[in-house]
């Protein structure tokens, strides 16, 4: 019986970053940016500052996110059919 062989990993295959590295940028964005918020509504007496200092922070972090991951591999292969 022939053996089989395992497929070769494809360039897009392969993750292209820790998952945990996007968590990190959320709940550090979030947590950094409530914090700020909090400390400007108990400085200026408002309650509105948290709220947008959350929201702040997650579309930052998605951001970061998105701008780390969707770089393209350096020693990704061209065109093969020349």
């Amino acid at each position: 019986m022939a053996q089989q062989k395992p497929p070769s990993a494809d360039p897009d295959d392969t993750p292209r970053g820790d998952p945990w590295h996007a968590f990190g940028y959320l709940v550090s964005g979030v947590l950094m940016y409530g914090l700020i918020g909090w400390g400007l509504d108990r400085w200026l007496g408002t309650s509105w500052l948290v709220v947008v200092g959350i929201l702040s922070g997650a579309g930052l972090g998605i951001f970061m996110t998105w701008s780390r991951f969707n770089k393209p591999f350096a020693d990704r292969p061209h065109d093969r059919s020349n």
